[in-house]
């Protein structure tokens, strides 16, 4: 019979098991304990990471790094610090000016992928990109550091450490000063302006360069707008513009090994373009300035016969400069019109004058952009529809044209409108005219500085935004041949002479004692083919009376380019004074012209200056960083002038540890890297050495 099961048999009973953990059931008090400590716990942690982002973290961190330099973030003083990486040497401190004053611990990196750039944004105010750009040598590193915006409301600010550096570029001042860590001059635009009108501004020759006397270098973006101040040994500041463009801060660093190959490798390629050496004959030919009868065209052609008379019978024949109200009225510029289009070409009429009595005189005559709107030549323009001639402003809502008026000498005027070719062609027509008919052999332009637009707040057309109009104008002189302009920016590379400021006529940094520092800053930016101020100054309405004055700046004039006078010798000063005068024409023809033809061919092929500071032969001698009473010509003369009141004896410091200079005085040879202390100076002496090894 099969086996078979019950179909629901009756469970069978579990025995109950009794689990012990040995954990018995957590009580309130063992609760709150165990939730302090986690809360302690936590504490310790915030606290820690506080210390170390604020305290246990490094001061300075690296961000991005060359093969000889790298920048280094500052995180305390907010600044980036160029050092190299060999000697851990600190050539450059730029600080953070943009934003509020908190405490940023370190900037991270958003292009950390890429070693040669460092990307970050700055509190969601502004982009800052730093490249590590070509270099222009191979042991010269350069950093490309570009600072963006996010809104319309930020001012970019990046100040330059003035500590343990000297610096020197930029921009003319009325107090010049070598190196411009004396200068002061508050935030505004870096253009170019009248010195003569407002002396704490910017003047006449100005370039986006700065050199560091610890090889450093600083380049800023030539298409920006931008602002400079300069704070007196502590900082100068460069400052984008607020505004709705919201404009960048871009500009390039770089380090070489010293200051002298700094501005060898950087420096001397500024203008980019193939330079071009003016006409050098006017190196030869004193410039005297005419100040006789101004008043009728007759009366001013008997006054410069005389004049030039009375300088072939006592000194030297050379250059008569008129000014451009003695200009005008040897043209009789009144009774030219403007030009009228015959057969689709641009005619001039022109006036028929005699002026065959001043022909064999040489002159320089004067122009200028502007024009009085008295004169018949403006109210013509008007009458014929020609205001875009001038430089002019368009009324949207009227939909007409009106030329912009400022005063220039003293007379309401218009300025010409150099981005109207008809009107360019028309102007230089003239020029070239009343150069033909006058037989004058140089053209003097004045006028370039300043921006018109700006000046009356009105926003300027792209084509005229900062500093074009000079540039525009030196272009236009350039064509003439023989000329020389008041304001230069971009424009080395012109075959021009340069018109340095207006001087006061005194021992100050305004007067005398800034000849020198203006010379090395010309001569730094490329601008080595200058006329400086006249002998004396011209800023003074008299003529120079102050015998020892007129000595002192004829001995440093004689060894410049060209050797300029205002005040005659015969009316300053006594018969000796005038023999005197000729000796240093004649030493400035005979001795100083083939050194500066000398080394302008080296200026033409590598861009050196032809008149250097002394750290060009010394570039590690602290010693020579802030001399501004001596400098050399080329490698082989140095020349190192009186330039205070009384004074009969001075310190000399001779450059070139190794060198042995000549003193032409004595003959006597003193060592390069030394000072000559006390040495004697007499009133018609001027201390000169040259270098003989």
């Amino acid at each position: 019979m099969p086996h078979t099961r019950p179909r629901n048999p009756s469970p069978i009973p579990i025995p109950e098991v009794t689990w012990d953990s040995g954990l018995k059931e957590m009580n309130e008090t063992w609760k709150g304990g165990i939730a302090c400590l986690g809360v302690a716990v936590f504490f310790v942690m915030t606290i820690g990471i506080i210390y170390w982002q604020v305290v246990d973290q490094p001061s300075k961190n690296w961000i991005l790094k060359g093969s000889a330099s790298g920048l280094l973030w500052e995180r305390k003083a907010r600044s980036l610090i160029l050092q190299t990486l060999k000697e851990e040497k600190t050539v450059l401190e730029i600080h953070m000016r943009s934003f509020p004053d908190v405490d940023v611990p370190f900037l991270k990196d958003l292009c950390w992928l890429n070693k040669t750039e460092f990307c970050s944004t700055w509190e969601a105010m502004a982009d800052l990109t730093i490249s590590l750009g070509p270099s222009f040598a191979s042991s010269t590193e350069c950093y490309g550091i570009h600072w963006r915006p996010l809104h319309c409301q930020v001012k970019l600010k990046d100040c330059f450490s003035m500590l343990n550096i000297s610096w020197y570029g930029g921009a003319t001042a009325s107090n010049q000063h070598w190196p411009l860590n004396s200068v002061d001059i508050k935030s505004q635009p870096f253009i170019i302006s009248n010195l003569t009108q407002n002396p704490r501004a910017f003047g006449s020759v100005l370039e986006r360069y700065f050199l560091g006397s610890t090889g450093v270098t600083v380049i800023i973006a030539s298409d920006i707008p931008l602002s400079v101040s300069v704070e007196r040994n502590k900082q100068f500041c460069l400052e984008s513009p607020l505004g709705a463009d919201m404009v960048p801060l871009q500009y390039t660093v770089c380090v070489s090994p010293n200051i002298t190959s700094a501005h060898q490798r950087v420096g001397s390629r500024l203008s980019g373009q193939q330079r071009q050496l003016p006409e050098t004959d006017l190196l030869g030919l004193p410039v005297w300035r005419y100040h006789g009868a101004a008043d009728s065209a007759a009366k001013m052609e008997r006054g410069l016969r005389s004049f030039s008379n009375r300088l072939q019978r006592h000194l030297v024949e050379g250059l008569i400069s008129l000014s451009e109200h003695s200009t005008a009225l040897l043209r009789n510029m009144d009774n030219t019109d403007l030009p009228v289009v015959r057969r689709k070409r641009l005619h001039t009429l022109r006036p028929d004058v005699d002026y065959s009595l001043i022909k064999s005189l040489k002159l320089a005559i004067a122009l200028s952009p502007y024009t009085s709107i008295n004169s018949h030549l403006f109210q013509r323009s008007l009458q014929e529809g020609k205001e875009d001639f001038w430089l002019s402003h368009h009324s949207e809502l009227s939909g007409y044209t009106v030329p912009l008026l400022t005063r220039w000498k003293g007379q309401f005027s218009a300025r010409l409108n150099v981005t109207n070719q008809a009107a360019v062609v028309w102007y230089m027509d003239q020029a070239k005219l009343l150069k033909q008919q006058l037989g004058a052999e140089y053209v003097a332009f004045e006028g370039g500085e300043g921006n018109l637009f700006m000046e009356q707040a009105i926003p300027p057309p792209p084509e005229l935004r900062g500093d074009t109009y000079a540039y525009t104008l030196a272009l236009m002189a350039a064509t003439l041949g023989n000329t020389s302009i008041s304001a230069a920016t971009r424009a080395s590379h012109l075959p021009l002479f340069h018109q340095m400021n207006p001087r006061q006529s005194d021992w100050s940094y305004a007067g005398l004692k800034g000849i020198i520092p203006s010379v090395l800053h010309y001569s730094l930016l490329g601008y080595n083919f200058f006329i400086p101020d006249a002998i004396g100054g011209t800023l003074a309405s008299e003529f120079l009376t102050d015998e020892e004055l007129y000595i002192r700046w004829l001995q440093i004039v004689t060894f410049l380019p060209v050797m300029s006078f205002c005040t005659p010798p015969w009316v300053c000063c006594d018969d000796w004074v005038l023999n005197l005068t000729k000796h240093y024409i004649q030493r400035h023809q005979n001795f100083v012209v083939p050194l500066i033809e000398k080394y302008s061919k080296q200026w033409l092929s590598m861009g050196y200056p032809i008149f250097r500071a002394l750290w060009w032969l010394s570039p590690s001698d602290p010693i020579t960083f802030t001399i501004d009473d001596e400098f050399l010509i080329g490698d082989e003369v140095l020349v190192a002038p009186i330039t205070e009141q009384g004074q009969s004896q001075r310190d000399i410091y001779l450059p070139g540890e190794g060198q042995k200079w000549m003193d032409t005085n004595t003959a006597e040879v003193f060592d390069g890297g030394t000072f000559i202390r006390n040495y004697s100076v007499t009133i018609v002496d001027v201390p000169v050495f040259i270098m003989i090894s």
